[in-house]
């Protein structure tokens, strides 16, 4: 029984860390795009992928495999005519259902989002008409026939003409017409959003998987589990309302780093133990962290922003709501395995490889001196 208990764990677990690596831009991705303006001068400034935007627009290798933002930022150059080709055909503005031309506004610029480089795109639109028309933003970026990615969201900013507002655009909604969209639905997909980030995001999971294994009672996790959502609750809405600021250079090492501590308290012995009074403090702090985490999945951090509040508070319920799901799922097998002879074995065959992921993630994730 012991056996079997440990195998469908562990199972669970690696399969979750081989899987980590097609988490990145080969499986999904989101594209982040910010509209503003008032008719007919609209400006849409998007963020994609480098390389899968490279990659998509049919680029030669040395396009899509350059690693320095310099070179990035002449591929961009060189290839802008291809670049612009590719992301105003999938990319579009329309006003009063009339399309809105675009122009490349500005240089592209590369930025650092997640780890991963984005190529930063300025493009001006015009649309004319009459005043007080609609606005109708579409997105088919990176559709799956490309075969590249697989289930695209457009996570959509946009203030025009007064309105302000967000929403994610998918296949099977790709437009937006501003002002039309209704605010349960927008928190409906924010909801879903933030499910999907905690789903998607193996260090988070893997950080509470710690936390349960070193739980010992119901008690345990009720508590554990909310001194860590009011603090990444805390974090999350101030850095995504732009209150607080913290590079991600230094977020994503020590969310790695937390993981790591909460596991080897496992592997010593009882985590109550080990930690004593300091538990819930730790806890905490290490919530704060993984909040700031949570927000860099949005981009929702300038002007405007309490406007956004409801997605905010659906992302953030997202993610809540997803935690107890995984609570409720793994938290009973682990109570099983303790009632066993070989608990404190497996307990810790389940400790070690937390504590060797995360910091190889740790280490992965230093950023190298120039």
């Amino acid at each position: 029984m012991s056996r079997s208990l440990l195998a469908a764990v562990l199972a669970v677990l690696f399969c979750g860390a081989a899987a980590a690596p097609a988490a990145a831009h080969d499986a999904t991705t989101k594209a982040h795009v910010r509209v503003t303006g008032t008719s007919p001068d609209v400006t849409a400034v998007l963020e994609l992928e480098y390389d899968l935007l490279m990659k998509s627009a049919w680029l030669y290798a040395e396009a899509y495999e350059a690693k320095e933002r310099t070179e990035q930022l002449r591929q961009l150059a060189v290839n802008r005519d291809a670049v612009t080709e590719y992301v105003t055909r999938r990319f579009a503005l329309a006003y009063d259902d009339r399309p809105c031309a675009p122009t490349l506004a500005r240089d592209a610029d590369v930025r650092v989002r997640d780890e991963a480089a984005f190529a930063v795109l300025t493009y001006a639109f015009d649309c004319p008409g009459e005043a007080g028309g609609g606005h109708a933003i579409s997105s088919a970026l990176f559709p799956d026939a490309e075969s590249f990615v697989h289930s695209t969201e457009t996570l959509v900013r946009y203030d025009l003409d007064g309105r302000k507002g967000s929403a994610v655009l998918v296949a099977e909604s790709p437009t937006l017409r501003v002002g039309e969209r209704e605010a349960t639905a927008q928190a409906g997909e924010f909801l879903m959003l933030g499910a999907e980030h905690l789903l998607s995001g193996l260090d988070h999971i893997l950080f509470l998987l710690a936390l349960l294994i070193g739980a010992r009672r119901l008690r345990d996790v009720v508590v554990t589990a909310s001194a860590f959502t009011a603090a990444h609750s805390i974090t999350f809405l101030l850095a995504a309302m732009g209150v607080v600021d913290v590079p991600g250079a230094v977020v994503e090492p020590v969310v790695a780093a937390s993981i790591a501590v909460v596991a080897v308290a496992n592997l010593l012995g009882r985590q109550e133990d080990r930690l004593g009074r300091w538990r819930l403090p730790i806890v905490f702090a290490f919530g704060l962290v993984h909040g700031l985490g949570f927000a860099g999945a949005l981009d929702i951090d300038r002007s405007g922003s309490w406007e956004l509040l409801l997605s905010l508070l659906s992302f953030n319920v997202g993610i809540e709501l997803t935690q107890l799901a995984l609570i409720a799922v793994l938290f009973p097998p682990l109570v099983l395995l303790r009632r066993t002879p070989s608990a404190r074995w497996a307990l810790a065959a389940l400790s070690a490889p937390i504590v060797a992921v995360s910091l190889y993630w740790f280490i992965d994730r230093i950023p190298l001196p120039l």
